[in-house]
């Protein structure tokens, strides 16, 4: 069984622009993609060691050379040099996202200019996000062409340093041409192959039979390894810098001057 979580996270304010005309400076994204967050559903799951286990330090752990913590800048020093086993996919390697709540607050900000034509709107929205910093890379994919293997890169808000939060990484051992015996006995060889090297690398899970967990608080840093992938995750990064963009988009919201 294969589970994706897919996230799309969060912002902060870091510079303001002092006039609405800044929204009409050209973007320029090619090859980039930019999306809105979605709603991030924080419920983890319990996590125990095994008996006589000891927890690990997951936070050293890394999927070809990417580790949790790591800051954009390094991720774009390590895999777009031309250097890397992974390279950056060809469409979409990197995306941008914006946290909902700031672009509310940047549609109402936008509209009180009058600005109404969504074209216009959008292209408003857009531009004072990025120069206010709400404009983020949330998404880095890669891929090893000779292998097939791949490698999404989930990175946090300015809010948050903009570093990884999670890691997943994708092999075809789980696949095969067909349904004969003989495609059966080479999934198998393969997935034993794929499991004896996460062994290698990492050592015995400490909690149920595939979970690498630093503690039994699951906003701790954590590896969990399924048929050909492993997604290491630091929920308790994700859930911070979530709710730090919350609290900032609603300090930050640009209310008309009442007076009463």
């Amino acid at each position: 069984m294969i589970k994706k979580i897919l996230f799309l996270l969060s912002v902060c304010s870091v510079v303001f622009c002092t006039n609405i005309a800044c929204a009409e400076d050209d973007l320029s994204f090619d090859n980039f993609a930019i999306v809105e967050d979605e709603d991030s559903d924080m419920i983890t799951e319990n996590v125990a060691l095994n008996p006589g286990a000891s927890v690990v330090d997951v936070k050293q752990f890394d999927i070809a050379g990417v580790m949790l913590g790591m800051h954009y800048d390094e991720l774009n020093n390590l895999f777009f040099n031309g250097n890397s086993l992974y390279t950056p996919t060809k469409k979409n390697n990197t995306v941008y996202t914006i946290n909902k709540e700031w672009k509310y607050n940047l549609d109402y900000e936008c509209r009180q200019n009058n600005i109404f034509v969504p074209a216009k709107l959008e292209k408003c929205i857009y531009s004072l996000a990025q120069s206010r910093g709400l404009l983020y890379v949330s998404e880095i994919h890669l891929e090893r062409t000779s292998t097939g293997e791949t490698i999404d890169v989930y990175l946090t808000s300015n809010a948050s340093d903009n570093v990884v939060w999670k890691v997943v990484y994708n092999n075809d051992v789980n696949y095969t041409e067909g349904e004969h015996e003989k495609f059966e006995n080479i999934r198998e060889k393969k997935i034993l192959s794929f499991w004896q090297g996460v062994l290698d690398k990492y050592g015995e899970p400490n909690s149920d039979e595939d979970k690498w967990i630093s503690s039994e608080n699951p906003y701790e840093p954590m590896m969990q390894a399924y048929y050909g992938q492993l997604v290491l995750t630091d929920n308790g990064l994700n859930a911070f810098d979530v709710s730090e963009n919350i609290q900032k988009a609603r300090e930050n919201f640009q209310a008309k001057p009442y007076a009463f």
